[in-house]
């Protein structure tokens, strides 16, 4: 249990609750569509649903253009979902930011995770102009200040109901330079970052060794730290993150395993080599979070199966995390 989760503070947000409870937490992942098909984030919420404490609806991942976060969230809560909104710097200014947070608290939303966002030149516009009008360290003042401080960016006092965020951030263990990455989770939480969610964790020796540091710090007393875990869906997909993703340690020993998933099914047998290589994915998937589990100061874990959410009820469950805890 964190200071600020035994310090009295509440948001409304039931992934607050669970963590003040004590509980292991697990949050899910939500990608909208590049539509505007409601019933797209419909059909995801029915893979989630009853299996995550909270869901992150991303904001325009990867620089392309889906349905945003703030519409795609109200959807979610109809549906039954808490929604982690993203809210990234990339693409408005400091006075949208803090339009779209307004609306957001009084459509019911409980939770924002404050992101930097993807370069606009990975994505379908990489000519856009980007905005970083502020920078996500940044980002995560003005959301506590609104909430704590009862106040605008500018100063300004709001005139009325506050937003109360529960408020998150994303860390990288495995980014270079490694040795500088607890500093950088220190910066976010003196910020204001309640809760904090990481990139995808593979490699869990370098993790423990994060973790190790950030306990030096006294951070994990400070925040909540939940673990990016993901499933593989294949040998090509590991060795893609280990070649070309930033910020993810990929073992070879995974590669190798997934690689060795396959063996004996002919190649002409697509389906079954796919299907071989799911299911090491998701094994995989539901030891590492057994892994991280073990840690001190791991508060849970933030399963990304991004266009593969079916997939999430396996690993939840196969890792013993199910059914949820009750709250009062």
């Amino acid at each position: 249990m964190t200071d600020r989760a035994s310090s009295g503070y509440k948001s409304g947000s039931t992934l607050e609750r669970m963590l003040r409870a004590g509980h292991f937490a697990v949050t899910g992942e939500l990608g909208p569509p590049q539509s505007a098909d409601g019933d797209h984030i419909r059909e995801k919420a029915g893979y989630l649903r009853g299996i995550v404490d909270g869901v992150n609806i991303t904001d325009n991942q990867t620089a392309v253009v889906r349905m945003s976060s703030l519409g795609a969230a109200v959807i979610a809560i109809e549906e039954g979902l808490e929604p982690v909104m993203q809210m990234t710097c990339r693409d408005r200014n400091r006075l949208s930011m803090q339009a779209d947070f307004l609306s957001a608290y009084a459509l019911g939303i409980r939770n924002m995770l404050a992101l930097t966002g993807d370069h606009q030149s990975f994505g379908n516009h990489p000519t856009a102009k980007n905005v970083h009008d502020l920078d996500s360290m940044q980002l995560i003042q003005v959301l506590r200040d609104l909430r704590d401080e009862k106040k605008f960016e500018c100063g300004d006092p709001v005139k009325g109901v506050e937003p109360r965020f529960f408020i998150g951030a994303a860390a990288a263990p495995d980014a270079g330079p490694v040795e500088w990455r607890p500093y950088r989770l220190a910066k976010k939480v003196n910020a204001g970052a309640d809760f904090i969610q990481t990139q995808l964790v593979y490699n869990t020796k370098a993790f423990e060794k994060y973790m190790e540091e950030v306990r030096q710090l006294g951070l994990h007393e400070r925040v909540c730290i939940l673990v990016g875990v993901g499933p593989l869906k294949g040998p090509g997909m590991a060795r893609y993150m280990r070649d070309f993703v930033p910020g993810i340690s990929m073992p070879d020993h995974i590669i190798d395993r997934m690689s060795k998933a396959a063996a004996g099914i002919p190649k002409e047998e697509k389906a079954a080599r796919r299907d071989a290589w799911r299911a090491e994915g998701i094994q995989v998937c539901i030891e590492l979070i057994q892994q991280v589990r073990e840690i001190e100061g791991v508060a849970g874990v933030h399963v990304m199966a991004i266009e593969w959410e079916e997939a999430v009820v396996s690993i939840v469950k196969g890792a013993g995390l199910l059914p949820r805890p009750a709250l009062d």
